[in-house]
């Protein structure tokens, strides 16, 4: 199944078949303080470095995320999302809670954007999903609903199931539905990845839809999360998983390499190529 992202210059397929999609998790100010700063005070020079710099690491797509308290994200979402498309080539993941910033934004930017998020709370099935539907769009579906992230695999693929249907019943089909299993920390809880790893497996076999992560939740909490970050993205990969909210600047070589281990890079040219470009450089 092929679930297909566009911008003005630039189409990406994310499929089961093609290498992996990185989405870059850095235009989001959660946890980053600079941001939130930059975007509080209307210092776009920050996003739009943000913005070439995980391009240039590797970024297929880029999330943007405006969300800091005091800002009103209904004029700050299409603002921000409409000074990115004009700035690189590739889609947009436009992400945030409120569906009236969702649909300002993609009224706002050209293509075919990704939609971060729905879930299967009903309040959010009713506000998100018409706007998929109006704009032609794509969706992320997260696995939790009114009560919660579940705790294990099996409760988590009926919600996918639940949002499937839900968006089936509004004409948006399932290739425009991606689906993210969520990922919380083995910090917390060791046994939080296996569930997770189980999710993607069974909605991979359930459905055949497209899988996204945010892949870097899982290691929250814990000393050199690099490590942690790189092993977990692997074994999702290997798994089924398709697509992942992360950081192109420290991961994409992981995901080159597993690409390649996977037999998705022919004579490895992606593999060295992205080597070629980003190797350190030797002091003269």
């Amino acid at each position: 199944m092929e679930t297909v992202i566009k911008s003005e210059k630039k189409e990406v397929k994310i499929s089961f078949d093609s290498p992996f999609t990185i989405i870059g998790e850095k235009i989001n100010p959660t946890g980053r303080k600079k941001l939130a700063a930059a975007l509080k005070e209307g210092n776009y020079d920050y996003v739009k470095n943000l913005a070439a710099r995980q391009v240039e690491t590797g970024a297929d797509i880029l999330d943007v995320n405006v969300g800091v308290p005091g800002i009103d994200e209904v004029v700050v979402l299409p603002e921000v999302a409409k000074l990115v498309s004009e700035l690189v080539d590739v889609p947009l993941c436009l992400d945030s809670a409120n569906h009236k910033a969702i649909a300002a934004a993609l009224a706002a930017v050209p293509g075919k954007p990704l939609v971060n998020s729905v879930n299967g709370e009903e309040k959010s099935l009713e506000a998100v999903l018409p706007v998929v539907k109006e704009f032609g769009v794509s969706v992320i579906g997260l696995t939790m609903d009114d009560d919660g992230i579940p705790n294990d695999a099996e409760t988590r693929v009926a919600i996918a199931e639940k949002i499937l249907e839900r968006a089936a019943k509004l004409g948006i089909p399932a290739e425009d539905v991606v689906i993210d299993p969520l990922v919380l920390t083995v910090g917390a809880d060791s046994n939080a990845g296996a569930v997770t790893l189980k999710t993607i497996q069974m909605v991979r076999e359930k459905f055949g839809v497209n899988i996204n992560l945010g892949a870097s939740n899982v290691s929250f909490g814990l000393p050199d999360r690099h490590t942690v970050n790189q092993a977990f993205l692997s074994l999702a990969m290997g798994i089924g998983a398709t697509c992942a909210i992360t950081d192109p600047i420290k991961l994409t070589s992981t995901i080159r390499a597993t690409d390649l281990l996977m037999g998705r890079d022919t004579f490895g040219a992606r593999y060295i190529g992205y080597w070629r470009e980003h190797q350190p450089k030797e002091d003269a």
